[in-house]
C-alpha cells in the first residue's frame, strides 16, 4: 500500500503508547483515524490531540477481547468514515509470573486480549477491506518476546509467539493480493504496558486483582520500559514498513544477536536429531509437505 492520503486506519489500543503513535503517524500521512480503546477518557483526549494537529479522528469504545464488541466497533468505524484500509490489531496487556503461580484468570485475560483479539480483528475487517477493492494492510502487534521468551514471561510470550505465527500464515494466504500483512515486533518502547492491569475487565478479576511479578521484577521491567524507544519512532517505522509491504517490523536491530542465539539452539536441536540413534531406525520418511507450510 503506497498511497495513504484520504484513507482510514483503525487502531486498537489507540489511545496511548504504540497505538497512539501509529495513529499519529497515519494522520501525518493524511489518513483518517479511528481510535478504538477500552479507556474512553484517554481515547477522547487522543482524538482531541490529533484534531489539534489537523488529523480527522474519532474515538470508539472497544473491548477487543469480545468478538461482538469488536464487530460493533467496526460497524461504527464504517459509519464514520465509509471505508477502512489499515487495521492495527495493537491492543495488548502484560501478565506473567513464577511457574504454577500465574492465576487462571490472568491466563484467560492475556489470551483473550493479546491473541484472540488479533484473529477477531482480521476476520472482522478482511471482508470489509475486500469489499471496497481499494486494498489495505493489517499490522498485528506482537513483540520481540514473540521470538524469544524470558523466564516469567511465558503467558505474554505465548500470546506474542501466536501473533507472529498467525501473521506469517496469513501473509502467505494474502500474497499476490492488494492486502498486506505485517507483524510488529518492537523491543522496549515507552508505553504503559507495565500498567495494563488498570484496564483489566471485571470478568478477569478487575483492577483489584494482584499485579504480575514480584516487586523487584516489576521495578526492573518498569525501568526498561521507561528507558525505551520513543513511540513516535515506532509509528514512523510502521508507516515505512506498510509502504514497503514488509512482513516483519522490527524496531531494535540490537535484538538480532539475541534472536540468533535462539536460532542456534534450534539448529543444534536438528543436529542432535540427525545424530539420534532412535531416528536412525527410520527407513522411510513420510512426505515433508513443505508446500503446506508455505515453503
Amino acid at each position: 500500500m503506497k498511497d495513504f492520503k484520504g484513507k482510514t486506519a483503525f487502531v486498537t489500543g489507540g489511545a496511548s503508547g504504540i497505538g497512539f503513535a501509529m495513529a499519529r503517524a497515519f494522520g501525518r500521512q493524511g489518513m483518517n483515524v479511528v481510535i478504538a480503546d477500552i479507556e474512553d477518557a484517554p481515547a477522547k483526549a487522543a482524538v482531541e490531540r490529533l484534531a489539534s494537529e489537523q488529523v480527522k479522528a474519532t474515538a470508539i469504545h472497544c473491548d477487543v477481547g469480545e468478538r461482538n464488541n469488536l464487530r460493533a466497533a467496526a460497524l461504527e468505524a464504517v459509519s464514520a468514515f465509509g471505508k477502512i484500509h489499515v487495521v492495527c490489531n495493537n491492543a495488548g496487556v502484560g501478565a506473567g509470573g513464577e511457574i504454577g503461580k500465574v492465576p487462571e484468570r490472568d491466563w484467560d485475560w492475556i489470551i483473550d486480549v493479546n491473541l484472540k483479539s488479533v484473529y477477531y480483528g482480521v476476520e472482522t475487517f478482511l471482508p470489509l477491506i475486500r469489499s471496497h477493492g481499494e486494498g489495505g494492510h493489517f499490522v498485528n502487534t506482537a513483540s520481540i518476546a514473540g521470538l524469544i521468551s524470558g523466564p516469567g514471561m511465558e503467558p505474554y510470550s505465548a500470546t506474542k509467539y501466536a501473533v507472529v505465527a498467525m501473521s506469517e500464515g496469513w501473509a502467505v494466504q494474502l500474497a499476490g493480493s492488494n492486502i498486506g500483512m505485517s507483524v510488529l515486533c518492537p523491543g522496549f518502547v515507552r508505553t504503559r504496558i507495565h500498567e495494563s492491569a488498570r484496564t483489566k475487565q471485571a470478568r478477569f478479576g478487575g483492577v483489584a486483582e494482584r499485579q504480575s511479578f514480584e516487586p523487584e521484577r516489576r521495578e526492573m521491567i518498569t525501568k526498561a520500559i521507561e528507558a525505551g524507544l520513543d513511540p513516535d519512532v515506532v509509528g514512523a517505522r510502521v508507516v515505512e514498513a506498510i509502504r514497503d509491504n514488509q512482513i516483519y517490523i522490527f524496531t531494535d536491530p540490537r535484538f538480532k544477536d539475541v534472536v540468533e542465539m535462539r536460532f542456534a539452539a534450534i539448529r543444534n536441536g536438528f543436529q542432535q536429531a540427525e545424530e539420534s540413534e532412535a531416528l536412525k531406525s527410520v527407513k522411510t520418511w513420510p512426505p515433508l509437505f513443505s508446500a503446506a507450510l508455505g515453503g
